[in-house]
């Protein structure tokens, strides 16, 4: 008997280790924010994300866009109708975005 309760208690204790492990890994997954370019505007035209965080832009405008970095950290190619460009924040900071072919378009991301 005393054997049976050993392997339940081992069983059991790797059980809730497991649940921990699971749990600590789905809070420190990197995120995902979405931004849309639609009418000649970046939405949200402000975002906070975590460090590690990948920010997508889809351009939803009939025209094409593009998403430059005023200090050049990242650069999209010119985004044709429902094209994407992805760009994975590994420092903290505020960076400062334009579309270069219409530079009155600004937008800010703040990664903390």
């Amino acid at each position: 008997m005393k054997g049976n309760q050993m392997r339940s208690s081992v069983f059991i204790g790797l059980f809730v280790s497991a649940c921990f492990v699971v749990a600590a890994a789905a809070q420190s997954a990197p995120s995902a924010t979405e931004i849309t370019i639609d009418n000649f505007t970046f939405g949200p035209a402000e975002v906070k994300v975590p460090v590690g965080a990948t920010v997508t832009w889809t351009n939803r405008d009939d025209i094409p866009h593009t998403v430059v970095n005023a200090d050049k950290v990242f650069k999209s190619k010119v985004m044709d109708t429902d094209e994407k460009y992805a760009f994975t924040f590994a420092a903290a900071g505020t960076y400062t975005y334009f579309c270069s072919i219409h530079p009155k378009m600004t937008g800010k991301v703040i990664v903390q």
